[in-house]
Formats: structure tokens, sequence, C-alpha cells
């Protein structure tokens, strides 16, 4: 939810690129408006790599037969030695807690499974190595009822360690951001 939430802020950009496991509606409007052009990126000038999509018609019909979209095994897309040949490469990944020693559970909350591990580690490491580059950990800092800090001295019993504290750099919440690398 946060990646995609922080596309809307992103206006004044030009000619990003985009190298993501899947992409979705979000980028739509980002590619109509001359945002996402990819013409600045290191590799694969001029396309957006992904291996999967997942959205509504409207997506698919600006896939269809559009040179600007490259899909590849994700076993390319996802290798951090891919991902890092991209300059000023940034990877947001929103997690769901994270302890004080850096160590990062994004794909379960309340013992229940939000979603999968993913590609999460290859991306924070092919960014941590890329040029420039930024691997992001966003979340809020409290639930959403505000009752339960997301921030805890150690992860909970059963809170896997997506991301471990070795690859974690930039934490950021809604009141600003800790670099723990």
């Amino acid at each position: 939810r946060i990646p995609n939430e922080m596309l809307r802020y992103i206006d004044g950009r030009r000619d990003l690129g985009i190298h993501t496991d899947v992409i979705c509606d979000s980028i739509v409007d980002l590619i109509e408006k001359g945002i996402i052009t990819g013409q600045a990126k290191s590799i694969h000038r001029g396309q957006i790599v992904t291996s999967y999509c997942l959205g509504t018609q409207r997506l698919y019909d600006l896939i269809d037969n559009n040179p600007l979209f490259a899909f590849h095994p994700i076993e390319y897309v996802c290798d951090p030695a891919v991902i890092s040949k991209n300059n000023k490469m940034v990877s947001v990944t929103q997690a769901q807690a994270v302890d004080l020693m850096g160590q990062v559970c994004s794909d379960q909350f309340g013992g229940e499974f939000y979603g999968g591990v993913s590609a999460k580690p290859d991306f924070m490491r092919g960014a941590a190595i890329s040029p420039g580059g930024k691997p992001i950990i966003c979340l809020a800092s409290t639930t959403e009822d505000g009752k339960e800090s997301r921030i805890r001295h150690l992860l909970r019993e059963g809170e896997g360690v997506t991301i471990p504290r070795s690859d974690v750099h930039y934490v950021i919440t809604e009141y600003g951001t800790a670099y723990l690398f």
C-alpha cells in the first residue's frame, strides 16, 4: 500500500524508470503525464522492466503491444546484481513492524500473514549496492487504531524477519527518517 501511495507525490519528476517484480494501475497516470519514461535508466533505457502485472483493463490495454514494457523472468528481474546496475535505484518496501535492532517483518502482523516475502530482500540488497541507490523501509508508526506501536524493542514471537538488520538502511514513518546502516 505505501509504495503505491507514494507514487501520488512524484508529480514534479520526469523520466523516472521502473524496475520491479510487479506493476499495477498506479503507474498508468504517471506514464501518461511523462513522469515515467525510463529515459534516465542505466539499463533497459526507455523500458519498464517487470515480471508480471495485476490491474484493471486500463493497465492491460496500455501494456498490450507497448514497447515501453519489458517482461522478463522473475529470476532476472529480482536478481540483486541486475537491480544494482540501475544507478540511483530506490527500493521502497512496506513493513508491518521493525525492532530497535533494525530487523524488519513485512509479511505478517498480529499473527496473520499480510503477504509473502517475495523479492523484498533482493530489491533491498540491489538498491544498497546501486551507485547512489537507497533501500527504504516504510511503515506507519502505530496500528490504524493508534493503540499499538509497530516499532518494537524486539519483534514478537511469530513475527518473522523478512529483512535482516544487515540490509536495513533507511526506515521512514510519518514522523521522519532513521538511518540505521
